[in-house]
């Protein structure tokens, strides 16, 4: 099949299965534990086609198959969870909770235990609506946790702001998380390509302060779909490789709850630009309106089981890195949808 024309590219999103009732000539879906043997075809301005896999072109072949980099030190064979550290006083799920340096501490090494192996830290909240903080008032929130940290497991630094993120990865963090993808601060992409670190680059429209006022797509798969591809283009004239990327779908960022639930159910056509996926829906309002028949308006901290669920349907997709606020029961359900999916191997006594 051809690929297109440039001004109107077809794209590819597998169909990913799981399980042991695997057909001849089924892929690898990113070198992990789910599988293809199909694709749908998505072109804007038309509909649907599908298409066998092994009919792909061999570029789009290789990036839909190829084993994903390491990301930390972590293999992508399996899914991820990275547990989520706000210190900040304004985070929309847990704003102040673990402000203090002992307090925030105290969680990250109760996340570890239950299983996490990131811990992703922040010291400015992107909720919607909220105000930007001074590079050195985050710095002050940030440092000190990290540095802490280092020495235990692999640290993220969840900052928009390439001084922040330099310090944090001098003070022992290992990947920037960057929720603009680099378009913030001019400054982000030169300070990640001096290191050795990975980015992940997240699709948002505006600033938290506009960015739900930015919900209107052309074509919302293929919209965020060339947004990444264009910021991981960003990326790689900048001196970062691609295989120090990781890719952010942005739930929550710019999109109502059906554009959101849309991008979880697709998030397989995301793997057609090569590199790892992130999904960060951990209580976002959206659970709140599905989950709860309400109007998304109460407390997050009630939003747990439909946060596994989002989260479980995301590495039914492939996604490789979980980040979430609930790392004890995110494990457990993540450990039995391994098991129950055929995912891993069951072995007497347990998973």
């Amino acid at each position: 099949m051809a690929s297109g024309s440039p001004e109107d590219p077809l794209r590819y999103r597998p169909l990913p299965q799981t399980g042991r009732a695997r057909p001849p000539g089924a892929l690898p879906l990113a070198g992990g534990w789910c599988w293809f043997d199909r694709v749908e075809v998505l072109r804007r301005g038309q509909p649907p086609a599908f298409l066998a896999a092994t009919d792909l072109p061999d570029a789009v072949l290789h990036r839909l198959t190829a084993p994903r980099p390491a990301v930390m030190g972590l293999c992508m064979d399996r899914p991820r969870v990275m547990g989520i550290l706000n210190v900040t006083p304004d985070s929309f799920s847990d704003g102040g909770a673990y402000l203090a340096r002992e307090l925030a501490l105290a969680h990250a090494r109760a996340m570890l235990a239950a299983g996490a192996e990131i811990v992703d830290v922040g010291g400015e909240s992107t909720r919607p609506g909220a105000a930007a903080v001074p590079s050195e008032e985050e710095m002050d929130r940030v440092l000190a946790v990290v540095s802490a940290l280092a020495p235990m497991t692999a640290v993220s630094i969840d900052s928009r702001k390439a001084a922040v993120a330099a310090a944090a990865l001098s003070a022992g963090a290992r990947m920037v998380n960057d929720v603009s993808a680099l378009a913030f601060d001019p400054e982000m992409a030169a300070v990640v390509a001096a290191s050795d670190a990975p980015v992940c680059l997240m699709h948002a429209r505006g600033t938290p302060e506009t960015m739900q006022r930015q919900i209107s797509y052309d074509d919302l798969l293929l919209d965020v779909y060339d947004f990444l591809e264009e910021r991981l283009a960003a990326a790689e004239a900048a001196g970062i490789p691609r295989d120090r990327v990781v890719l952010d779908a942005g739930i929550g960022f710019a999109k109502t709850a059906a554009q959101n639930v849309m991008l979880i159910r697709n998030m397989a056509l995301f793997h057609g630009l090569g590199c790892p996926l992130l999904l960060g829906a951990s209580r976002k309002r959206f659970i709140g309106l599905i989950g709860s028949d309400g109007d998304g308006s109460g407390a997050p901290r009630a939003r747990v089981p439909g946060s596994v669920a989002a989260a479980l349907a995301g590495v039914a997709q492939g996604v490789q890195i979980l980040r979430v606020h609930d790392v004890d029961p995110t494990v457990q359900a993540l450990r039995l949808w391994c098991a129950a999916s055929g995912a891993v191997e069951v072995k007497e006594g347990g998973a």
